[in-house]
């Protein structure tokens, strides 16, 4: 084979990652550069002959490091991002070097034993069905898409259809219930599956944004047929928990008075709370349901990009997403990995999950858990004794909704100015969202390396800023 200069190249782009970890404790979270800035840096059309790959990654750190948001400074609180777990970005760089497909076991058995123990080990560490199957794919919306298109797969088979050979036209409709303000992932995944939007039937939910199971059982009274219901395990505003279990009861009378019925738990915020011991109360229930997806690069931790579809009907999972071609060896001696997600070629994202799962341990797994929520109360106690903000929601996980008191009335706009001062100022990040029509700012605790220390200064930042807008 053609030599390369391996060493030059890592020494290279590992000096640069270094000193990109090591500012994280004090760089900005956020650049504050426009559009055109950042393209005139980045912008070096190729060349007739190339450039060396050194000289390459030298530039490539100069270049594009001064606008990388440090998203694992432990300040970065906006939309539901994960920081980096150590073991994780060792496992990140092993799997660039090994540059592995990780589509079928003969091809490279070595990682997808991996990828089969990180699977059997998660499983048994949210206390799922230990049959359960699971595929890592690339994130929350495609783990819902591939427990979705199990769902589909099944009740559908449950009526005589068979839809991977005879698709929908013709097929018996199936009717999706969901809980008001449903996630956007689950509307997109109806799509891809051909279901549709006006498949729909909508719960009302309570203050919360759980879904009421008393509305539940009225709205199933009137479903006649297939039949998928799609539940939360940490809603992306409020961070509350569904009551898996009288969800649970009324799905299984439902499937008893003759409709086929699978229960979908959206978990891409807080489905790793089943592996805490202090949130049984909350998860009670979840594993008597038929699937479950969230993302790894969420509260794991594990580098991007990471999503985990678990069913515990492996059967069906197999049957929506597996692929048979007489060139492909499929199925000698070990777990081939695209049987279990839409993924064809790709990263063997399963050996990150491996590695911090190792390196957490059992303990661990639930102490992130406890932290990520008592730093998220944390925040929730100092903005809400200020006088300047009111907590919106219970706080019950690792989200809060603030809302800036503006003396004008308009508490929108101050939640905006709030957040594009801190932001500004690069010492923390935050994002908003629009909840129940109104703008408020929406904090996520889910860096594993975020301390007290970190929400003490973004709190002192935040009332700083909201001070200077009023």
């Amino acid at each position: 084979m053609q030599e390369s200069d391996w060493k030059s190249v890592l020494d290279a782009a590992s000096t640069a990652a270094l000193e990109y970890l090591g500012s994280l404790p004090d760089r900005p979270v956020f650049p504050t550069a426009d559009h055109a800035t950042i393209r005139a840096a980045l912008d070096h059309p190729p060349t007739a002959r190339g450039v060396d790959a050194v000289r390459v990654v030298d530039e490539l750190a100069r270049d594009l490091e001064p606008y990388v948001a440090a998203q694992a400074s432990g300040r970065y609180f906006g939309y539901v991002v994960g920081g980096l777990h150590p073991a994780a970005l060792g496992a990140d760089l092993l799997l660039t070097a090994w540059d592995q497909n990780a589509s079928l076991y003969p091809s490279t058995p070595g990682v997808s034993v991996a990828e089969e123990l990180a699977a059997e080990w998660l499983v048994d560490l949210l206390g799922l069905p230990g049959e359960s199957s699971v595929g890592f794919v690339t994130g929350g919306q495609m783990a819902t898409f591939t427990c979705l298109a199990a769902a589909r797969h099944q009740v559908l088979r449950d009526v005589g259809w068979n839809v991977e050979a005879d698709g929908l036209a013709g097929a018996p409709r199936i009717t999706v219930v969901v809980k008001s303000g449903a996630h956007s992932t689950v509307l997109r995944a109806l799509r891809f599956l051909g279901l549709g939007e006006r498949a729909l039937v909508t719960v009302e939910c309570d203050d919360e944004d759980n879904m009421r199971p008393d509305a539940l059982e009225k709205v199933l009274a009137s479903v006649h047929g297939p039949t998928m219901i799609v539940v939360e395990c940490g809603n992306v505003n409020t961070g509350s928990f569904d009551d898996f279990a009288a969800v649970a009861d009324l799905a299984e009378a439902h499937r008893a008075a003759g409709n086929p019925t699978w229960v979908h738990v959206d978990g891409a915020v807080m489905l790793l709370a089943a592996a805490a011991p202090a949130m049984a109360a909350r998860t009670a229930g979840l594993d008597r349901l038929d699937s479950w997806s969230t993302d790894g690069h969420k509260l794991l931790n594990v580098s991007y990009d990471c999503g985990i579809a678990i069913c515990a009907n492996a059967s069906a999972h197999r049957a929506a997403m597996s692929v048979q071609a007489a060139y492909l060896e499929q199925g000698e001696g070990g777990r081939d990995p695209m049987d279990w997600g839409p993924d064809f070629s790709r990263r063997a994202r399963g050996v990150g999950v491996y590695a911090t799962l190792r390196a957490l341990g059992r303990d661990g797994v639930a102490g992130l858990v406890e932290r990520t929520i008592g730093l998220a109360r944390r925040f929730a106690d100092q903005l809400g004794a200020s006088g300047q903000a009111e907590i919106v929601n219970d706080v019950v996980s690792n989200q809060v909704l603030v809302r800036w008191l503006a003396p004008d009335g308009d508490h929108g706009r101050l939640a905006d100015a709030v957040m594009a001062g801190v932001r500004a100022e690069g010492k923390a990040f935050f994002s908003g969202t629009t909840y129940r029509g109104e703008r408020l700012m929406r904090i996520s605790v889910s860096d594993w390396a975020s301390d007290e220390a970190d929400v003490d200064q973004a709190v002192e930042a935040l009332l700083r800023h909201a001070r200077l807008a009023v």
